[in-house]
């Protein structure tokens, strides 16, 4: 673990953010944390402790006075502390609970603690947690070491310096298992005590499993006493006794199985015997039945015979009641046909009645009256339809009445509805006018970025090229005058010429020729010749010259005046305004070119607000339209269906007549047509009745004198019901068979009854014998089945009994092994130092720190001291194993680490401590300790062992481990270069001043 920023808020003595930066102490490994007593040097490990745990080591038993008494009301208080753990790097930041002003009136409030864990990831910081026992549980997990233990091994606190050093077993264990991370060999032994009770419960199982086996059988042998004889399994052997028990089980056994031969013999007898009794039971039996059914037969044959002329009496009545059944349906059909004429006259009497007292007449044309009644009925048959149709006229004219009054109020609602938006819309347009405004300057502005900076690029031209300006109008003043001077040479040549000129023509005059310059013959004041005239090639050579210079004053003009007119264009351009005053006017305009820029954004969400309304004003309007569209078609479905309705309700008006409906109409019709031709019907009725009656009584004479019977009484006389007739047929049949049947039974009977005795047989006696037979039988059963079941139980037994034995003995083995390797990691006999597998591998990382300890307090000793593991036996007991002794060379004994002074503890503690961390931090797997904090302690030391403890600390920078060292002792600040000073300030408040060896050079 390293610590790399600390920020102090508002806690302790700060009042103001105080940070500690631990990085720039890499370099020089150790650095002091010194200032005057009460300044607050302690506080800054406080915040280290508060930041990580919430705790404050120095207030553990009293007050927790975090915030800062200096601090005014409305100051915050806050710890924010940066470290890396496994090579993350976390950021933790606490606040206690304090009281602040409220945020309304003039009372205070708590502002409750609060907590924030963040993880660096990819150099951004995440957040893990966000409140204070998250942030706890997490920072559980990362840290690996309570409160207690961080302050053992790396924040050394004030009076629990030395706690490691004078800690008890068992204390001395929770921190080296947290710092080496030993809990799975703990693991180990409970998972092996785990297994050696589970072995010992199976072990136990097994032994009760043998025993219960055992009492099962002891029991059956108990049991089947008289079967196994009186041997009992409590008398001559030992309870405890279990191989002696099985034996007698054995013995058991083997009797159970004489047993089982001995009753399989008795059975077979028994079951001999009673077969023998059953055969003569039988054979008595039959001899019985066969007399009792001969005389029974020679009774029944004598009864039937009595019965023959009776029988034959019957037999003749059914066969007259057969002749006369075949002419049955005759005589019914004819007596059914009378009935039928007598039935039609009467039906026709009463339709004759109904017609008249309705209103008819017998004179009436009854078929013409049914056609016309048949011709009106089906008119007001088709208006019942319409009848059904003003129904569901009326009824679809009320609907669309309804629903004109639903589209008329939807229309109302909407309207309402639609009302609000133009107030809505002006205010949008207000709002986008006003951005669109501002907006619309968006491009004015753009523009005058663009014109500004084209400005000032042109102000700096101009600035540019004045300078480059003055230097070409010197040298076209320069070239200029050059030119002139040229120019007054050729001048002053041509003059000189042209005067010399006269004199050349004058030379070339004679009398008589004419002038070349007046014409004239004659020559009177010819000029004279200049002694130094110009020659051609003077004026050539000066022309020249001339003309050079002129053409360097031109091109030189030209240079001057390109120039001035790209000044005067650049000045032009910048509008005869400096570069600075330009630049100010060029933030000015971007500055409102941002503005129109936000401006044209509030345009375009205006303007899709606006387009919401639009939308929305349209679909209303549109809405609007279609509900008018519907009240409009809704309107004229109601006049259609009042049209309709009056159209229909005079059709009905005509068929229903004087009647309430057209159906009543229809029913009266109808009921008179129905009369009509029921007086049809019946007329046509008897008229085919008499007719059918005639031909009935034709056929029942023709039948009747064809048949046996004289006239219709007889056949009448020889009818029989159907049940009559069954009953003789039966009785006649029955008759025969009986008396066939009793015949030949009787010819039977009188065979088997031949050779028999004329006494009856015995048959209870052998009855009695048989009964006496099946009990013996049964008895013999039972005892066999009742030896061959416990002959099985007991096999059973003796193999269940002998499987549990050889279970027990392996269990026996295993549990052994078990219990002594479980007995031996868990510190128990055979174990003698009473140490557990845990505490084993804890005591040689403990010698290992031990050893590093003492290289480090042999010197700040002197060679006095050396620790020592012990793993002597504790009193009372107590588990041993990583126990520390004192080894004093000028005794030479070995004492209590309790025995040593302050300083010789404080030395002791130190080099502990150190031995402690460089061992943790070497092992892959534990906790890396990068930072160690050691407060106070060093007033106790003499000046010489004070600078061997220094030297030991200033050691530590080579294996790039930081230590603060929290002192007031003036020597240390002349050792230590690295320094945070804690100062108190004249108005009381104190503040941290950080110096690293690095800034130092």
């Amino acid at each position: 673990m390293k610590l790399h920023r600390l920020e102090l808020t508002g806690f302790g003595p700060f009042r103001e953010k105080q940070t500690v930066d631990f990085d720039a102490f890499d370099r020089d490994g150790v650095f002091l944390i010194s200032g005057r007593t009460g300044a607050g040097k302690s506080s800054i490990l406080d915040g280290v402790s508060f930041a990580l745990y919430g705790s404050v080591p120095r207030y553990d038993n009293g007050e927790r006075r975090l915030r800062s008494d200096h601090s005014f009301l409305g100051d915050p208080t806050e710890v924010r502390l940066e470290f890396t753990v496994g090579g993350q790097r976390w950021r933790v930041t606490r606040a206690p609970e304090y009281e602040r002003p409220a945020k309304r009136g003039d009372k205070l409030t708590t502002e409750i603690a609060r907590a924030e864990l963040e993880q660096q990831v990819d150099g951004e910081w995440v957040g893990r947690a966000a409140k204070p026992r998250e942030v706890a549980l997490l920072l559980d997990e990362v840290l690996g070491l309570s409160a207690q233990q961080f302050q053992q091994v790396i924040l050394l606190a004030q009076n629990k310096f030395s706690r490691f050093l004078l800690a008890r077993n068992d204390e001395r264990q929770q921190l080296l298992r947290t710092l080496f991370g030993t809990k799975r060999f703990e693991q180990y032994k409970d998972d092996l005590e785990e297994r050696r009770r589970a072995a010992q419960r199976e072990l136990d199982a097994a032994g009760n499993q043998v025993r219960t086996l055992l009492e099962l059988a002891e029991a059956a042998i108990v049991q089947q006493g008289g079967a196994f004889g009186d041997e009992s399994p409590g008398d001559d052997v030992a309870p405890l006794d279990l191989a002696g028990r099985r034996d007698i089980v054995e013995r058991a056994g083997r009797r159970a199985d004489y047993r089982v031969e001995q009753s399989l013999e008795l059975r077979q007898q028994a079951e001999a015997r009673q077969t023998a009794l059953v055969t003569q039971h039988a054979d008595r039996v039959e001899q019985l039945r066969v007399i009792d059914d001969l005389a029974a037969a020679r009774r029944r044959l004598a009864d039937l015979d009595a019965i023959t002329e009776e029988v034959a009496a019957d037999e003749r009545r059914l066969e007259r009641a057969r002749a006369a059944e075949a002419l049955r349906a005759t005589l019914e059909r004819a007596e059914r046909a009378d009935d039928a004429v007598g039935d039609a006259r009467a039906a026709a009497a009463r339709a004759e009645a109904r017609w008249i007292d309705a209103g008819g007449s017998a004179d009436d044309d009854i078929p013409a009256l049914i056609e016309a009644l048949t011709g009106d009925i089906a008119r007001w048959t088709d208006a019942v339809a319409r009848e059904g149709e003003l129904t569901e006229a009326i009824g679809t004219r009320e609907a669309v009445a309804a629903e004109i009054a639903l589209l008329e109020e939807q229309a109302d609602l909407l309207d309402q509805q639609h009302a609000l938006l133009p107030a809505e819309r002006e205010r949008l347009a207000t709002d986008l006018a006003a951005a669109t405004l501002a907006a619309a300057r968006g491009d004015e502005q753009r523009a005058r970025v663009g014109d500004v900076a084209a400005r000032v690029e042109a102000a700096e031209e101009a600035d540019r090229l004045t300078g480059e300006l003055g230097e070409a109008e010197q040298t076209y003043l320069r070239l200029s005058g050059a030119a002139e001077t040229a120019a007054a040479i050729v001048t002053e040549l041509l003059r000189r010429r042209v005067a010399d000129r006269a004199g050349e023509l004058a030379a070339g005059l004679s009398d008589g020729s004419p002038c070349p310059v007046c014409g004239s013959l004659e020559h009177p004041h010819p000029a004279p010749l200049v002694a130094d005239g110009v020659t051609d090639d003077d004026l050539g050579d000066a022309e020249a010259a001339r003309d050079a210079a002129a053409a360097d004053a031109r091109d030189a003009g030209d240079r001057a005046a390109r120039l001035r007119a790209e000044h005067a264009a650049a000045a032009a351009r910048a509008g005869g305004r400096g570069a600075d005053e330009l630049s100010t006017v060029l933030a000015e305009a971007r500055a409102e070119l941002a503005a129109a820029e936000r401006a044209a954004e509030q345009v375009a969400a205006l303007t899709d607000k606006r387009d919401v309304l639009d939308r929305l004003d349209a679909e209303a309007t549109e809405e609007r339209s279609r509900l008018a569209a519907a009240v409009a078609g809704a309107r004229e479905r109601s006049a259609v269906a009042t049209t309709t309705l009056a159209r229909l309700e005079r059709e009905v008006a005509d068929a229903r007549g004087s009647f309430e409906t057209v159906a009543e109409r229809i029913a009266a019709a109808t009921e008179r047509r129905d009369l009509a031709r029921s007086v049809l019907d019946s007329r046509a009725a008897l008229s085919h009745s008499e007719a059918d009656a005639a031909e009935a009584a034709n056929d029942r004479a023709k039948r009747i004198e064809a048949s046996v019977f004289a006239d219709v009484g007889e056949v009448r006389a020889a009818l029989e019901p159907e049940t009559e007739r069954t009953r003789l047929t039966r009785r006649v049949a029955e008759h025969a068979a009986d008396l066939a049947a009793t015949r030949a039974r009787l010819l039977e009977l009188e065979l088997a009854a031949a050779g028999l005795p004329d006494e009856r047989p015995d048959v209870d006696a052998s009855a009695q014998a048989v009964a006496a037979g099946d009990l013996a039988r049964s008895e013999a059963i039972a005892a066999h089945r009742d030896a061959v079941n416990a002959a099985e139980t007991m096999r059973d037994l003796l193999e269940r009994i002998d499987d549990a034995f050889a279970a027990v003995a392996g269990l026996a083995e295993r549990t052994a092994t078990v219990t002594r390797l479980a007995d031996t990691v868990a510190g128990r006999a055979p174990n003698t130092r009473k140490m557990d597998l845990e505490t084993f591998v804890l005591a040689a990382e403990l010698e290992e720190i031990v050893a590093a300890a003492n290289l480090r307090l042999r010197d700040m000793s002197s060679g006095r001291y050396t620790l020592h593991h012990s793993d002597a036996l504790q009193a009372r007991g107590a588990a041993s194993g990583l126990g520390l002794e004192v080894l004093d060379a000028h005794t030479g004994r070995l004492r209590s680490p309790q025995s040593l002074s302050g300083g010789e503890t404080f030395l002791a503690s130190l080099a502990l401590a150190l031995g402690l961390a460089e061992v943790v931090t070497g092992r892959a797997g534990g906790i890396r300790l990068d930072t160690l904090f050691v407060d106070e302690g060093f007033g106790s030391l003499d000046p010489e062992t004070l600078e061997l403890a220094m030297r030991t600390l200033d050691e530590l920078r080579a294996g790039g481990r930081t230590v603060g060292v929290i002192s007031h002792v003036e020597g240390m600040k002349e050792q230590l270069a690295a320094q945070i000073v804690v100062e108190a300030t004249r108005e009381g408040p104190s503040i941290i001043r950080q110096e690293a060896l690095s800034e130092r050079d």
